[in-house]
């Protein structure tokens, strides 16, 4: 039979409520009594109900993760560290995929699964800034992304166009002149690609560089055949550039790929960089020189925000929490 907590108490010699307390950490028990209590919990075995607890604080000591597409190297990284951050805080996260759809991510804001858990860090891909109001929901929520801004929810995110900025600038230092970027979306005006690019366009207005339409690959997702595809066109079209800004690191090594097949030195002809600090550009040949755009701070920022709303900061105001970066450098684009 179950060994219970009143099994406990009769072998410690102490009250239910004292075998309670010990169990939750309650902060006035005499050091010799927690002793007692403790060799007795470890003589008979017992494990403390957690189904119980959780019914009775209401709580599931579960968080929800949802993001666009786990083959995307970005979001495998980041529930990685999601799940890290809140394995650490004693909280299980069950991992949502919404295939960057906006009908399923609009879904999932509805879904009873939700109440499985006691909150949501959400990374949408497929809904817009005209879809803010959805995100006023009736459980404690963290925003990740670029998608929508100033909504009724924490937001952590990254800063795009200061850092996208700070890409370009780096490789005009290099003396690098005509800077192509792959990953650019057609008529975006909200989302990554668009403030990325806008952090492009203001260092090139910065250096007094023209901005070229004609070395701008555009694309759809951000992987890396999308970034080959738009390097084998931005050849084939006979684009001249010295570097390449690739919106991520996917895309960079998609396009440093087909620069290498074409013979196209990496980075005596063509300087590479990209976006996102991914694990597996340091070990590209060449090492891929990157910004890394405050991924671990995001994913610990975000599960200690949504486990402070969980635990009763729910009527503060909505804020907006910004990571730092910083540019990698490695082969692709060293440092003169």
């Amino acid at each position: 039979m179950a060994v219970t907590l009143h099994d406990v108490a009769g072998l410690a010699g102490v009250s239910i409520k004292t075998v309670s307390n010990v169990i939750n950490d309650y902060p006035h028990i005499r050091p010799a009594t927690r002793e007692k209590v403790e060799a007795a919990i470890a003589q008979l075995g017992y494990t403390p109900n957690l189904t119980a607890r959780n019914l009775r604080s209401g709580r599931t000591g579960a968080i929800a993760l949802a993001v666009p597409d786990l083959s995307l190297a970005y979001f495998a990284e980041l529930a990685a560290e999601v799940i890290r951050e809140a394995e650490a805080a004693g909280v299980v996260v069950l991992v949502e995929q919404t295939g960057a759809d906006r009908t399923r991510e609009l879904e999932l804001l509805r879904s009873p699964r939700l109440k499985l858990t006691d909150g949501l860090i959400f990374s949408p891909l497929g809904m817009g800034q005209d879809d803010a109001a959805a995100l006023d929901v009736n459980f404690p929520m963290v925003l990740l992304g670029e998608r929508i801004f100033d909504g009724p929810t924490d937001h952590v995110t990254m800063r795009n166009v200061e850092a996208a900025r700070a890409a370009t600038e780096y490789l005009i230092a290099q003396g690098r002149r005509r800077i192509a970027v792959v990953g650019a979306h057609e008529g975006e005006l909200i989302g990554s690609a668009a403030l990325r690019l806008q952090g492009y366009r203001e260092a090139l207005d910065a250096a007094g560089i023209a901005y070229d339409d004609s070395i701008i690959g555009y694309t759809t997702l951000w992987h890396r055949a999308n970034g080959a595809r738009s390097m084998r066109e931005l050849l084939a079209a006979g684009a001249e550039f010295d570097a390449v800004f690739g919106l991520n690191d996917t895309l960079a090594l998609g396009a440093m790929r087909v620069l290498q097949e074409s013979g196209r030195r990496v980075p005596d002809d063509v300087a590479v960089l990209g976006f996102d600090g991914l694990d597996e550009a340091e070990y590209s040949i060449p090492s891929l020189t990157t910004v890394d755009p405050g991924r671990e701070w995001i994913a610990r920022t975000a599960v200690s925000t949504l486990l402070a709303r969980i635990a009763g900061d729910a009527d503060a105001p909505p804020r907006t929490l910004l990571a730092d970066y910083r540019i990698l450098q490695r082969e692709s684009a060293p440092a003169s």
